[in-house]
């Protein structure tokens, strides 16, 4: 196979740039790196296509080298031909390379192997040839009856010669790939319940949907229900239309040896075909729906991750909890925990008035400017607490209810032990809570995306695919922004393009003992932290502060000397970008013309764009350029929502059928897939996505179910 030519016809992207991409990557080049600094050898793919195809490529090297295995074993064997060898190299999937392998794979002891044991594979041969148009096939059959080898009646070789057919019709890989086909087009899965049975999955207990269409998330919950003993799950496929085609490849019908031929046929697909076609196709579409799943979940990751900060406020970090009390933390500007305390203002304690005075006196002390809620137990009478409280104070002040997924789950790590040995668990979790809202990037990092729940099911997916899917996520959405190299935690650094965790920590160590970094090129004296990781590292790494303007910008080392070029070119100078003195450089290189400067410069043009916003915006964050988040003063409960009000709300997850939004009521809502638009909506990411602040309208509310129904038409 040709990857490079399959890769460019699978991702319509020119052969070359395939073909550099790939030298790319072998060459140890991150994904972050290759889409941010080598546009011009890929045509400008981002990061998203470059993972797509880094993961087929993948795929296909191994694919290539199951080939060679396979090869190699029937060579071995003495049984490679020109015919089967064209087979297997022209082979496109897995399961059709096994499909040709299978009739030369070593097998568990089978019913054909004892009968051909007993030397009843002539008389199988001539029974399939079907060639006998007259005479008596007993006749035949008592040659081969040998008492020792336990064939001691005609039936017993009749029997096993049909086997040796069986296994012959089920090793054929090509009937193997059209019944596959057959059964994915036409196959029904058939979910039960069992009798008496009650469970979560009894909208299942008499289900019935074709396997070409059925949902990926649906899928997934049938194979839960399966898997925790309640459903009962099984293809069925019409007999008829399979036998069909069996019949129509193997089947001569003018031969006295046909209705054996038809036995064995029939008898191969019940007990040989059918159950490894139905395991085949389940798994198919498990495999789908997993990587569907997997998808959607980093579809919502990377907007939850690049929420806009709620930059330089002096935080208030609450924990919601009932018999324990409120874990509060105030957090400054930076992140620094500046005071804790424990309130008890809900049930059964109830000191509202001791927990406001409590509160009060934090936010006067610390200039507190908004508070930071957490969405777990008790978050509901915490958040009227505080809404009560911000109308009794005189000062500006707001608040958000955050996500607080995964923060139980960090607070009792090892890492957040050692971040804040001096506070127990409970208070670091509202430390976290409260830099979630001040930078939910450099929060969220340190947690195990599986964690943070935005996903569907994320706990039944395949381990390796979705840390791998996540981890990738993670990497994007961190080297996109970028981090100061001089604050920034180990967590943060280690998913820096070319570093891990132990360079990460060399860093951190290095910064903790000499100082902060006051250039770029410091970082080589970084244990372990050589040529390649520089490479790869240092365009993503800021320093605000430091002796040269460029590395606070995006702008890669390897472009200072195109950079200042551009500068000289049109008689700038670097102070010039700190004094906002640039904002004619684009009109300038518009004159000039971009092809003839970026020629000056020795770049391309991709490059020619990214050191011209990063010259005209040092040290920007992409993430102010998004919708801040809505910071709430005020509260309403599900009672106060009337059908047709409109209202404002905050995407928190997009899911198959639908988005659930926050509307400020400690409930989300539902707006269904077929309410997210007046146009038709394929998927509902097409549309919305996390973090997104919409318009929606009230349809209805089920008090009793806490149930929403939205609509954004």
């Amino acid at each position: 196979m040709n990857i490079i030519k399959h890769l460019s016809d699978e991702f319509n992207i020119k052969q070359q740039y395939v073909k550099n991409i790939i030298n790319l990557i072998d060459d140890q080049n991150t994904i972050p790196f290759i889409a941010r600094y080598r546009k011009e050898q890929t045509g400008s793919c981002d990061d998203q296509v470059l993972r797509e195809l880094s993961d087929r490529l993948t795929y296909l090297k191994n694919l290539e080298k199951r080939k060679e295995d396979i090869i190699e074993s029937i060579t071995d064997q003495d049984k490679m031909t020109d015919k089967l060898m064209a087979a297997i190299k022209n082979a496109t999937t897995m399961s059709e390379v096994e499909d040709i392998y299978r009739p030369y794979k070593k097998k568990r002891r089978t019913r054909a192997m004892v009968a051909k044991e007993a030397g009843l594979e002539p008389l199988a041969e001539i029974i399939f040839k079907q060639d006998m148009m007259s005479g008596n096939i007993d006749d035949i059959a008592k040659e081969y009856l040998d008492a020792q080898k336990n064939v001691s009646t005609i039936e017993e070789t009749l029997a096993g010669a049909k086997d040796i057919i069986a296994e012959k019709v089920s090793d054929d890989a090509q009937i193997r790939k059209e019944l596959r086909t057959l059964t994915n087009k036409q196959g029904i899965i058939e979910v039960r319940g069992k009798d008496g049975d009650e469970s979560v999955y009894q909208m299942y207990y008499d289900y019935d949907e074709p396997a070409s269409k059925i949902p990926s998330y649906r899928i997934l919950a049938i194979n839960r229900g399966e898997k925790e003993s309640h459903l009962k799950v099984k293809i069925k496929v019409e007999e008829e239309n399979v036998l069909y085609k069996l019949n129509n490849k193997f089947v001569k019908n003018a031969s006295i040896t046909t209705g054996y031929v038809k036995e064995a046929v029939k008898d191969s697909w019940d007990r040989l075909i059918k159950p490894s076609i139905e395991r085949e196709v389940r798994n198919e579409l498990t495999a789908h729906a997993n990587e569907h799943a997997i998808s959607m979940f980093a579809l919502n990751l990377k907007p939850l991750l690049l929420q806009p900060p709620i930059k330089n406020k002096v935080t208030l970090g609450l924990d919601p909890a009932y018999r324990t009390g409120c874990k509060i933390a105030v957090v400054d500007g930076t992140g620094r925990v500046l005071d804790t305390t424990v309130i008890y203002p809900t049930p059964p304690a109830n000191k509202i008035d001791d927990a406001k005075k409590k509160i009060k006196e934090l936010i006067a002390k610390h200039n507190v400017s908004v508070i930071s809620i957490g969405n777990g137990t008790a978050s509901k009478e915490s958040e009227m607490f505080v809404a009560e409280l911000i109308g009794e104070v005189n000062k500006s002040l707001q608040y958000m209810v955050v996500n607080e997924s995964g923060a139980s789950v960090y607070s009792a790590s090892k890492l957040a032990a050692k971040e804040f040995p001096e506070y127990d668990v409970s208070i670091r979790s509202a430390i976290s809570i409260a830099r979630r809202l001040q930078d939910p990037l450099a929060e969220l990092v340190k947690i195990d995306p599986k964690s943070i729940g935005v996903g569907q099911y994320q706990h039944d997916m395949p381990k390796a695919g979705l840390d791998t899917a996540l981890g990738g996520v993670v990497e994007d959405c961190v080297n996109a922004v970028g981090v100061d190299i001089n604050t920034a935690s180990v967590s943060l650094l280690s998913h820096i393009s070319g570093l891990n965790t132990t360079v990460a920590q060399n860093v951190v160590a290095y910064r903790d003992e000499i100082g902060c970094f006051r250039n770029r090129k410091e970082l080589k004296k970084v244990p372990r932290l050589g040529n390649k990781a520089y490479e790869q590292c240092a365009g993503f790494l800021r320093i605000p502060d430091g002796k040269n303007i460029l590395d606070n910008t995006s702008v890669h080392p390897e472009s200072y000397e195109a950079s200042k070029k551009l500068l000289n070119l049109f008689d700038y100078k670097l102070s010039d970008i700190a004094n906002d003195g640039l904002k004619n450089l684009p009109q300038d290189i518009k004159q000039m013309g971009k092809e003839n400067t970026a020629n000056a410069c020795d770049i391309g043009l991709p490059t020619l764009d990214d050191i011209t916003n990063e010259l005209l915006k040092p040290g920007r964050d992409i993430r102010d350029e998004l919708p801040a988040p809505i910071l709430r003063c005020d509260i309403m409960n599900m009672s106060d929502l009337k059908e047709g009000m409109e209202l404002t709300g905050t995407v928190r997850n997009v899911i198959d059928f639908g988005a659930f939004v926050d509307i400020g009521v400690h409930q989300d809502g539902l707006v269904h897939i077929s309410q997210l638009s007046n146009s038709f909506v394929k998927h509902p990411s097409d549309v919305v996505k996390v973090g997104d602040v919409v318009k929606v309208r009230i349809l209805s509310v089920d008090e009793d179910k806490k149930r929403i129904s939205l609509s954004m038409k």
